[in-house]
């Protein structure tokens, strides 16, 4: 029962949620999750870590840059909530402003190549 009350504590926090439904989108690092989230580095590694615990999120290093993916859910609960997530996360007033930011920021350059 532990496991479930840290991932739906987990799942209690907006910026987590935002950060979940960007990466349905795919692979991210943490500088594009902190420009689209307009959130300082230390902030965006604090929630990222937080979902790496409850087995939400996978990282994987390059050099000196960290990327984010969503984790392969491995027990019943966890591939419920993933299908429910990804089903309707991505409806969002605030999942469909930071996609399109994404969007912006990839077209524009702006993502830097990590």
């Amino acid at each position: 029962m532990k496991l479930e009350a840290k991932i739906f504590k987990v799942l209690s926090d907006e910026t987590r949620l935002r950060i979940l439904a960007l990466l349905l989108e795919g692979e991210l690092c943490v500088c594009d999750l902190m420009a689209v989230l307009e959130l300082p580095q230390s902030t965006v590694s604090r929630h990222l870590a937080n979902l790496r615990h409850a087995g939400l999120v996978e990282d994987r290093r390059r050099g000196v840059w960290m990327f984010y993916s969503l984790a392969r859910p491995s027990a019943g609960l966890q591939q419920d909530l993933a299908a429910l997530l990804a089903r309707h996360l991505p409806e969002s007033d605030k999942a469909v402003a930071d996609r399109k930011r994404l969007e912006q920021l990839v077209e524009s350059g702006g993502r830097r190549i990590c």
